[in-house]
């Protein structure tokens, strides 16, 4: 990401230079323009704006005006705006997915088949925007009780750089069927998407500032999001230690937070499991999307009377990953998202063989004449990792499988539960008494048995421990969206007065 203070206007950049506030485009007041870096090149893409405090203060005063109004639009009518956002959002998945791409650096096709789901997702979010039931309450003939549900208000939504669009997706979607209004502020370091969902927000025909985008950076936009007393709630997928300090940030007023953060999720294969099945879901868990996935079950723990097998396996997988450029449909795998993660991942790279891990194969920066100037590394494999060392325990966000033996049920437990995190987990085996013991002792929000990374619209996802509070998708998608009420009437009208002689 770097500044640009006086951009010039025949660049060969693609140019957004404008927040997206109130229904209209603007440029930044207190922010700058900023170079969007594609991680497949090094180089600059796009000319992207970054807001700041001021800029986020005019987003949230929008939203806060819109609110009024919306909050009070029918579910129906809620519902028909966003399955006709909907429809625009398919229509554009071909140019979404390549900017996303050039943005993030995941593949096009993968990108285009996330997008295809998120079409869905929008509808799914579209069906429950008038299924905010309240319920009634039993008491007695002198009154009558009942719940509502209403929206919370204004909400902050705060994108990471992984999954930008799907993230985005998994907040916008809910907020609005909840009758929420909201201001987006992206990643620094994935600009360029929101910008363009926000036109098709526009061509669609929400209310103006019902949706806001500011791009800007963590410690001038984003804490400003986070401590604006305006603000209801903030919906934050990224880092546990960053979501600590919007805790801490959002104390004053009490905000409302819902976290989907960090994982470190063990991915379990019994010697009973069908190991092909097993193998073929733990290697492309461990290197999709680049490792950059707080769901993906890098830390492999495997049943040491097939764990020279599963060894094996992953180094011939790992050789044959094709690593290139997002745009070619026929690679496996493109580089890390931005300089600082490339950075890290070899980092880790380095902890893993300072602390003893037999490196299997990969581990290396990629500099052939192709990719030299990207953000490529090599899919790695250590093995004879232990629990203890830094590779099992931090999150890498890379393409690194760690594999640890163990030697039976409890062992496998005690180590897949031996984190602070607990958003997903992976379990393989036939034994069916096993998959229902095992995954009932799992500390995860989510538990694949004999399969992994299936997610959809109506299945909840959120994590324990350090990986979140509440949940996304399903019909409690809604809920952190929600407040209820309670009304008492009474059906007498009598009251009685306690000081009478």
């Amino acid at each position: 990401m770097q500044s640009l203070p006086n951009p010039k206007p025949d660049s060969a950049l693609e140019r957004y230079e404008h927040l997206y506030i109130d229904g209209e485009w603007g440029a930044p007041i207190d922010g700058e323009l900023v170079e969007s870096i594609d991680p497949a090149t090094g180089r600059g893409w796009a000319v992207a704006p970054m807001g700041g405090a001021k800029d986020i203060d005019r987003a949230v005063e929008a939203a806060r005006r819109a609110f009024a109004t919306w909050r009070r639009v029918p579910g129906h009518d809620r519902a028909a705006l966003l399955r006709r956002f909907a429809d625009l959002f398919a229509a554009a998945i071909p140019r979404l997915a390549v900017i996303e791409s050039r943005d993030n650096g995941n593949l096009v096709r993968e990108h285009k088949a996330s997008l295809a789901a998120q079409v869905q997702w929008y509808h799914w979010f579209a069906s429950l925007a008038d299924k905010a039931q309240g319920s009634t309450i039993p008491i007695d003939d002198s009154v009558h009780a009942f719940t509502t549900r209403v929206p919370v208000g204004v909400v902050g939504a705060i994108i990471p750089w992984n999954a930008p669009l799907l993230a985005t997706c998994l907040k916008v979607g809910a907020a609005l069927a909840a009758g929420c209004t909201l201001v987006v502020k992206p990643a620094e370091q994935t600009p360029v998407s929101a910008l363009e969902l926000a036109k098709l927000i526009h061509e669609a025909g929400f209310p103006p500032g019902v949706f806001n985008v500011v791009p800007g950076f963590g410690r001038t936009a984003g804490q400003r999001l986070v401590e604006h007393p305006d603000v209801n709630k903030v919906s934050f997928t990224g880092s546990t230690q960053t979501a600590k300090s919007m805790v801490r940030a959002g104390a004053d007023n009490l905000k409302r937070f819902t976290f989907e953060l960090g994982g470190k999720a063990p991915h379990i294969i019994f010697a009973d499991a069908d190991i092909d099945n097993a193998i073929n879901a733990a290697t492309a868990s461990s290197w999709r999307l680049t490792g950059q996935s707080c769901a993906l079950g890098s830390r492999v723990l495997v049943e040491r009377a097939v764990y020279d097998r599963v060894v094996e396996a992953f180094r011939e997988r790992a050789m044959a990953v094709r690593v290139g450029l997002p745009s070619i449909d026929s690679n496996h795998m493109g580089p890390q998202a931005h300089q600082q993660q490339l950075d890290k991942t070899l980092s880790y790279i380095q902890y893993g063989m300072e602390d003893g891990a037999e490196l299997v194969t990969g581990g290396h920066r990629i500099e052939t004449p192709e990719l030299a100037a990207g953000y490529f590394v090599e899919p790695t494999v250590f093995a004879g990792v232990n629990n203890q060392m830094r590779i099992a325990r931090d999150e890498i966000f890379g393409p690194v499988a760690s594999l640890i033996p163990f030697e039976d049920e409890d062992e496998a437990l005690a180590i897949a539960n031996d984190t602070p995190y607990g958003l997903t987990a992976g379990l393989w085996t036939r034994d069916v008494g096993r998959a229902h013991r095992v995954s009932s002792r799992i500390d995860a929000g989510m538990v694949w048995v004999n399969t992994y990374s299936f997610l959809r619209w109506s299945t909840p996802y959120g994590g324990f421990k350090a990986s979140g509070w509440g949940r996304e998708n399903g019909i409690q998608a809604l809920d952190p969206y929600l407040e209820t009420r309670t009304t008492v009437i009474s059906t007498t009208g009598q009251f009685p007065n306690l000081y009478a002689a």
